[in-house]
């Protein structure tokens, strides 16, 4: 059966567009209470960043229509160039990028800049969902591992010297959907002890888990030694130089963790980790955003003080409070009612992607649907934690509600793409 060529709305998923309404519309009511001033009050004042932000809005409608209009069996058979032309578009950078604030992550046109960082998230999905849909391939091969990490760890590193280690680590979220593939469970159990390890090392200092560990590592190889001693000699001569590199690594990431804090991180970096393991205070230097938002919201109780009456929104307490510290807004002026139908919203948004990738017919939408699902869960996660002080300020966006022209296209784009796939899923394949 071939899809209705006159109807590029037969088949989509409306609640997946109307929670995409929602939660654009909630996102520009935020930045105008965020940006508004007696200056700039009018809503169709174009020289305001919430009047700019209707400009992307509107413009996003044309993406929409043109994303819903292409065929989808183009975005599986181009989706290795749209990977190649993100890549590109992310080394054109550091020849042609302009710098904002000691990054390099913009490309300027005219008054305007595009981040092509935001549109790399959605053609490295496309990317992933390629290689993970090819017949022959699974994650039992060690060369399929290396190609999947290829293609994630590549934009990660470019990013990464913009440098943008924020919208970096967005990436690292595809690993739940390698995981969901078929990737084996002890890379996140590798992962979440070296993370483990990197806090208390950081919080315990050098002299005080070093030992520590050195301690449980060892009693865990000496019962591993006395159970292959006792039941198991003849592995015991096969595993002992195994055992002895697995210590030797342990105890090495230990000693490089000091080295990489002092060494490799940058002192900005470092005050925001001594601050969130309570090593030291500071609400008036690195510190201040995040004091002052975490205040913001606070201020807000239970119903909020009423959509543009929040004092410390309209009085500019929070620097750049209408791009990564948005939702502080929200929390003011909505309370803990209002951020609470904003959260729900997102988790909404996110299980419906799920319920909506579980039900393809083809791995290629049904992989890129958890991608999507991954890399929202992960700015939804990360950008709050931040917000309320939990997680280190990084800067990643909130999606739909932070203020940006490239931030609100990739995501209408991560997500329209899917929107078309799925509504073709009972016409081809």
């Amino acid at each position: 059966m071939q899809r209705e060529k006159n109807n590029i709305f037969a088949g989509v998923d409306l609640w997946l567009v109307l929670i995409f309404a929602i939660l654009v519309f909630l996102g520009w009511l935020n930045i105008y209470a965020a940006s508004t001033s007696e200056i700039h009050y009018e809503i169709l004042d174009f020289n305001a960043r919430y009047g700019k932000q209707l400009i992307w809005i509107g413009l996003s409608i044309p993406i929409i229509i043109v994303v819903l209009f292409i065929d989808t069996r183009f975005y599986e058979r181009f989706a290795s160039i749209f990977y190649i032309v993100a890549i590109l578009s992310l080394i054109g950078l550091f020849i042609f990028g302009k710098n904002i604030n000691g990054a390099r992550s913009w490309y300027a046109l005219g008054s305007f800049t595009i981040q092509p960082t935001e549109f790399a998230k959605a053609f490295t999905a496309l990317a992933i969902a390629k290689l993970l849909s090819d017949k022959v391939f699974t994650f039992k091969p060690l060369k399929n591992h290396i190609k999947a990490f290829f293609l994630i760890l590549l934009p990660a590193f470019l990013i990464t010297l913009q440098p943008d280690p924020g919208s970096a680590l967005v990436y690292f979220a595809f690993f739940f959907v390698f995981y969901k593939e078929g990737l084996p469970l002890y890379y996140f159990v590798i992962g979440g002890l070296s993370i483990l390890i990197f806090v208390l090392t950081l919080k315990l200092g050098m002299h005080g888990f070093m030992p520590i560990m050195i301690y449980i590592t060892l009693g865990v190889l000496v019962i591993i030694l006395i159970y292959l001693i006792f039941y198991k000699l003849n592995i015991l001569k096969k595993l002992w130089l195994q055992l002895l590199i697995i210590f030797s690594i342990i105890c090495g990431y230990i000693f490089s963790i000091n080295y990489i804090f002092n060494n490799v991180f940058q002192q900005r970096h470092r005050d925001r980790f001594n601050i969130l393991l309570g090593k030291t205070t500071d609400t008036q230097g690195i510190g201040y955003n995040t004091n002052q938002a975490i205040q913001t919201i606070a201020s807000g109780r239970i119903t909020g003080k009423g959509y543009l009456e929040g004092d410390r929104t309209q009085g500019k307490f929070v620097p750049e409070q209408d791009t990564d510290y948005i939702f502080s807004t929200v929390g003011e002026e909505w309370g803990f009612i209002g951020s609470l139908v904003v959260i729900l919203l997102f988790i909404t948004l996110m299980l419906r992607i799920i319920h909506v990738a579980e039900r393809q017919k083809s791995t290629f939408s049904r992989v890129y649907g958890y991608s999507i699902a991954a890399i929202f869960f992960f700015h939804f996660l990360v950008n709050i934690g931040m917000v309320i002080g939990l997680l280190p300020t990084i800067g990643i966006p909130l999606p739909f509600f932070s203020y940006g022209g490239s931030s609100l296209w990739g995501f209408t784009l991560l997500l329209f793409i899917f929107i078309r796939l799925d509504a073709n899923r009972s016409y081809e394949w």
